[in-house]
């Protein structure tokens, strides 16, 4: 078993969600988040130190990517600290380590927008957030009547305006890089806008659960609110003709956010994957990534 510097045990969740019915990832007062729901169930399966239910314990979920309203998540990542003492009561009665417990039984109380795919300890180092090398998303539109699949509604946007996927893909390679991305994020106090986007392309799927749609595939090292949604709006202004590339230029040059961009639905939205380092390399990937940024810095 591995601890933490505190002396915990730090839990890895690798979890989807449908985000239709949630008011985002984290918490707020009296309304339905993922995070609320996550930490309710973990609040309910995991014992305190006398092993009851009625003891209460403090269980703080950290994710990878924060999503909005709306936004879903297939390959979202969390982790929470556990007193070993819980931890091992997790596995106790059982012949099942205390990984596979905690998985099972926070499937048998979370709803059913929410799964858990795994649990396991993580590494020594490791963090959801901060160890993470880079996160993907992709954003799907039906631009067609024959691509309006009301069975996917929840998770595609439909647009009645055709899409250029050149205009689409040139638009959205002018974007791409190491810069400060402030235009297109809503701002937060004391928080950096600098990102890597390292990949912003556009293809229509030719087969597979997509085909026929237009789906955007987006890569950085790292988002900031609302990020991804600005630049799609962005972008697909140009891609429908209603914009073209000098506009988008001019307010790329920008450095706060502008009410010209027309934020993309968030139903279109999933965060689908993210990746980390090595096991070795968790630590260090962290305190790289908390330093805070700015472009002059990264020059």
């Amino acid at each position: 078993m591995t601890f933490t510097e505190g002396g915990v045990v730090r839990a890895r969740l690798d979890l989807s969600y449908d985000g239709t019915d949630f008011s985002g990832w984290g918490v707020q007062p009296s309304l339905r988040t993922v995070q609320g729901e996550l930490e309710r169930a973990l609040c309910t399966v995991v014992r305190g130190p006398g092993g009851s239910q009625l003891e209460p314990v403090d269980l703080r979920v950290t994710v990878a990517g924060r999503t909005d309203t709306g936004v879903h998540a297939r390959g979202q990542v969390a982790h929470v600290d556990i007193t070993p003492d819980s931890w091992g009561r997790l596995g106790r009665r059982t012949n099942h380590e205390p990984a596979q417990v905690l998985r099972a039984r926070l499937t048998g109380v979370l709803p059913d927008d929410i799964v858990i795919h795994s649990a396991s300890p993580a590494a020594v180092g490791f963090d959801a957030r901060f160890s993470a090398l880079e996160r993907r998303y992709a954003y799907r539109i039906a631009d067609n009547q024959a691509g309006r699949d009301p069975l996917t509604r929840h998770y595609v946007t439909w647009t009645s305006r055709d899409l250029d996927l050149d205009a689409l893909n040139e638009a959205s390679a002018t974007l791409t890089g190491l810069r400060d991305f402030g235009v297109f994020c809503r701002p937060r106090e004391g928080a950096t806008t600098v990102r890597d986007l390292r990949q912003f392309t556009w293809e229509r799927v030719p087969t597979g659960p997509d085909e026929g749609l237009v789906v955007a595939t987006v890569r950085a090292d790292a988002f900031c609110h609302s990020m991804v949604r600005s630049l799609v709006g962005a972008v697909t202004a140009v891609g429908t003709g209603k914009r073209d590339l000098a506009w988008l230029a001019a307010l790329a040059s920008k450095s706060r956010r502008d009410d010209a961009i027309e934020v993309a639905p968030a139903q279109g939205l999933t965060l689908q994957e993210v990746l980390y380092p090595p096991d070795a390399e968790f630590a260090a990937r962290a305190e790289v990534a908390r330093a805070r940024r700015n472009i002059e810095a990264c020059r």
